[in-house]
């Protein structure tokens, strides 16, 4: 993975990159280098153009320049607002003299998404494991950051085996995660996944023994039971009871581990009160720090991922070939 490359918000606490932006020769040597670097936005202007304060000298990003768009698209005003406040990484596209007549430099997070998207995203492939970050959240999934503000789509169902309500039950914007490329359509819009870092049944049944209570997560109710989430990938049956809700922490009793059929056994024996929902009243919100079985810095391609034991004659995979 190259650096140059990295999602919003990684450059700016380089050395390198506070070097370039903290003077006017700096930017000088960046822009002749066509270097992609980052600084904090600090406001939009009345005209939408974004503005910067780079070691003193100004810098001004046009409202054209603030995002990539297929061509005749126009930039969404949303796209150039919620960039306030937060890191923007930008190509120098040339200098200019402000009315004051000190330098200004003109800068462009679309020429930086146009290399990234051309030398980098385009040379993906399905099964590629890359860095990502949260941007922000929908009940049909999450979008996060695949490298220099180009957004790619974690759809509800590939983020784990486990189903869940929401996105917001596993992710907040601006975490830092790692993600498989499942595919980039002819638009160039990119689908990535998650459920496949997660670890197999085998992986994640083998944390567990029969006889143990541990705590779950209640992620549905139903007629015939309660769906316990152990780990994000792997969720066991238990019995219906009273005073449980969705979302909620319960603890249970291991009954049994059945790998032929995939199944986990449970009885609930505490319905417990804490909430893995996001704070809405002054709760505090817990989540279970990730476990990813495949290590996202040793790992960089899966081909065939196969969810299901070998003894179980059902067969859940993802083939990314």
């Amino acid at each position: 993975m190259n650096n140059r490359y990295l999602p919003e918000g990684e450059l700016i606490r380089e050395y390198e990159n506070r070097e370039y932006t903290s003077s006017l020769r700096g930017l000088e040597k960046a822009y002749e280098r066509r270097l992609i670097l980052e600084a904090f936005a600090l406001l939009s202007d009345g005209d939408l153009n974004l503005h910067f304060d780079l070691g003193g000298i100004r810098g001004i990003m046009p409202r054209e320049e603030v995002v990539r768009t297929s061509a005749g698209e126009p930039v969404k005003d949303i796209a150039i607002l919620t960039r306030v406040g937060k890191p923007v990484c930008f190509q120098i596209a040339g200098f200019r003299k402000g009315d004051d007549g000190a330098p200004v430099a003109v800068l462009s997070r679309r020429l930086a998404q146009e290399e990234c998207y051309r030398e980098y995203v385009s040379t993906l492939t399905q099964g590629d494991v890359i860095p990502a970050a949260v941007t922000h959240l929908e009940c049909f999934g999450a979008f996060a950051d695949v490298g220099c503000g180009i957004v790619s789509l974690l759809s509800i169902d590939s983020i784990s085996v486990s189903r869940i309500s929401h996105p917001r039950v596993r992710f907040s914007p601006g975490d830092r995660i790692p993600v498989v490329v499942k595919s980039i359509d002819r638009e160039g819009r990119i689908f990535v996944s998650q459920r496949e870092l997660y670890g197999t049944w085998e992986e994640n049944a083998a944390l567990f023994t029969p006889g143990e209570t541990v705590t779950g997560i209640v992620r549905s109710i139903e007629s015939y039971g309660v769906f316990v989430e152990l780990t994000p990938n792997l969720a066991g049956l238990a019995e219906p009871k009273e005073g449980v809700a969705v979302d909620r922490t319960v603890a249970v009793y291991v009954k049994s581990i059945i790998p032929e059929k995939m199944k986990v056994k449970l009885i609930i024996i505490d319905a417990g009160h804490g909430s893995v929902e996001p704070a809405t009243r002054g709760d505090a919100v817990w989540r279970r720090p990730p476990r990813y079985f495949t290590d996202p810095k040793r790992v960089f391609h899966i081909d065939v991922w196969r969810y299901s034991p070998a003894v179980c004659p059902r067969v859940i995979e993802t083939s990314f070939a």
